[in-house]
């Protein structure tokens, strides 16, 4: 089974982890909201059942997989049925993108970073929500790949290597924040946002097109 077809098998159960991780998903889009335009006119890739998209207030997305993109219709997010790595929009085309978890299972990071900077206008933003790799968290999720019908399949990256993705394909004014601080099934409260990253298990890095 490949990854698409792991998240159209299982895409309820996905679904359901926002509402049994509340505080670890609320903690989660705070963070994003720190980056995320107050445009409309922004793109999710990779937008799953929408749980990013539906409170951040975007309305254009990506999803290869079918049965994530017809749930995230249902939340009234209209999604293509495509992969990251090859976008159907013109160039210039957004405001800001948004990619949240979705570079550690896309087949190729780079080529996927190359198409959102292509359909950016030219001082657009593109948002990352990302479990880094070297945070307690990352190195929890990668002892429990073989466990986890999804982190099996996950390629978790670190920060750093990501950052430096982004600077050679020509992106500036890099900026970082982190939140969740420990295992998400004990948190029952709402985890706070800090700068930077290194600390936090979830970090949201923003960075301009040229």
């Amino acid at each position: 089974m490949n990854r698409i077809e792991v998240f159209e098998k299982y895409a309820q159960k996905y679904d359901e982890w926002f509402g049994a991780n509340r505080f670890a998903y609320e903690s989660e889009v705070l963070a994003l909201r720190k980056f995320v335009l107050t445009s409309n006119n922004g793109l999710e890739v990779g937008v799953g059942t929408g749980r990013f998209a539906v409170p951040l207030g975007i309305k254009v997305a990506v999803e290869p997989a079918k049965a994530m993109a017809d749930t995230a219709r249902k939340r009234g997010i209209q999604v293509c049925e495509a992969r990251a790595e090859k976008l159907p929009f013109e160039d210039s085309s957004f405001d800001f993108v948004l990619m949240v978890t979705t570079l550690c299972f896309v087949q190729d990071p780079i080529q996927a970073l190359n198409e959102v900077r292509r359909v950016l206008r030219p001082g657009g933003h593109n948002i990352i929500g990302m479990i880094d790799r070297g945070s307690f968290l990352g190195k929890l999720y990668e002892s429990k790949k073989k466990e986890s019908n999804f982190y099996r399949h996950a390629n978790f990256h670190p920060v750093i290597q990501v950052l430096d993705w982004l600077e050679k394909l020509g992106f500036e004014h890099i900026k970082t924040c982190q939140t969740i601080f420990k295992n998400p099934k004990i948190i029952t409260t709402i985890e706070p946002v800090k700068e930077g990253y290194g600390e936090g298990g979830f970090v949201v890095i923003a960075a301009r097109r040229r």
